[in-house]
């Protein structure tokens, strides 16, 4: 093999060892990133005076989670998703960016949902279908 054959396969391995290090860096916050947010697309909004709360659907599943109106320093937050017939999935706390999400499989069964950040909220006021 003559040395232009050699730098040619130096240099490719090279390349290929730089960008599996750079997915290696990327990877772990693209994986926060997916555990930080729902999955499928938005459905609804319901805007309420300090925030909403989003919902998603991913084929018999609904996602919800709650956002704050701007940033700010963590405030108290909660997001809520009951299935009819079954308890209330919660996620409640001091955030700053949002509450949640919370995760349900629902079928064809009513939801009820709440949110809140701060002193708003947000209550579906009763058993709907999403």
């Amino acid at each position: 093999m003559d040395s232009g054959a050699i730098r040619r396969r130096l240099a490719t391995l090279l390349t290929v060892l730089a960008a599996s290090g750079l997915l290696a860096v990327a990877a772990p916050g693209q994986a926060q990133a997916a555990a930080q947010s729902c999955s499928g697309h938005k459905i609804r909004t319901f805007a309420f005076s300090t925030g909403s709360v989003k919902l998603y659907r991913s084929g018999n599943y609904l996602c919800a989670l709650t956002v704050p109106k701007g940033a700010a320093a963590k405030r108290p937050m909660m997001v809520s998703m009951q299935v009819r017939g079954f308890e209330p999935i919660v996620d409640k706390g001091q955030f700053m960016s949002h509450a949640g999400p919370v995760r349900a499989y629902v079928g064809h069964r009513k939801v009820w949902i709440k949110g809140s950040v701060g002193r708003g909220s947000y209550d579906s006021g009763g058993w709907k279908r999403y």
